[in-house]
């Protein structure tokens, strides 16, 4: 019950934070939505080899700009860590009568939550550039954001438990958001890419979630759903156990 609790707490206190801060609210969606005005419409309508007949790419587009949110936000979630060792708060949790498994959780659990909400924000967005979905996907594809965004969370916690300096770590993942974004074939097919590239593209996660956002919003992927399912499932289990032992081992100030 204390571990829920604590949970809960961290969850909570992340969430006010968040929404108090018009900022951060809009600080992620910004360029994914100058690329979905910019790209989307402009090319709303190509038919570009190696998408499904039958799909724009303002529709092969929109779910890119999904992961690139989710990996944007839950990347750099792990600037609330290194905050809260700067103020003294890191080292106030950690003395509490709670896991510290219990923090990592309710950190994640809160970024994924903040990257899920700057999705769905893009995704209504998307709706007055002439990109249409089914409404009942929506649960499915809430459930599978949640996942997308708990592996990103996890990675950027990773880092964050290991590092004093703010602007170090944004430097570290920028350089790991470039390649992960422009592996992943969130704005063009995977299979108009060198065999040695494709060959790639296979270990990146956020491949697997946005293929898997393809497969559901706008039923067409080159991967199965089932495939991109498993996959992220692995790598936010793998990943959330990672950041689990990196907090637990690193040093409070």
């Amino acid at each position: 019950m204390r571990t829920i609790k604590a949970i809960a707490v961290m969850w909570l206190r992340d969430m006010k934070r968040f929404f108090r801060s018009p900022s951060r609210i809009i600080g992620n969606i910004v360029i994914p939505f100058f690329l979905l005005v910019s790209i989307g419409a402009g090319f709303g309508r190509a038919m570009i080899p190696g998408i499904a007949a039958g799909t724009t790419y303002l529709g092969f587009l929109v779910p890119g700009m999904l992961g690139m949110t989710m990996l944007f936000s839950g990347m750099f979630s792990g600037l609330s860590v290194l905050w809260d060792r700067q103020f003294g708060f890191l080292k106030e949790i950690m003395v509490a009568p709670v896991s510290r498994v219990a923090i990592v959780i309710g950190r994640i659990v809160s970024g994924a939550t903040i990257g899920v909400f700057q999705a769905l924000m893009i995704l209504v967005a998307s709706q007055f550039l002439g990109f249409r979905f089914s409404l009942w996907v929506i649960p499915a594809a809430v459930g599978f954001m949640m996942l997308i965004s708990f592996i990103f969370t996890a990675i950027g916690l990773i880092f964050a438990s290991r590092m004093k300096d703010e602007q170090g770590f944004g430097l570290v993942m920028n350089f790991l958001i470039m390649p992960l974004l422009f592996l992943s074939g969130a704005f063009a097919p995977i299979a108009n890419l060198p065999a040695w590239v494709r060959a790639v593209t296979y270990a990146d996660p956020l491949m697997y979630g946005i293929e898997g956002m393809r497969a559901l919003i706008i039923g067409s992927s080159s991967v199965p759903l089932g495939i991109c399912v498993l996959v992220c499932t692995i790598s936010a289990a793998v990943l959330v156990l990672a950041a689990a032992w990196a907090f637990e081992t690193s040093e409070v100030v």
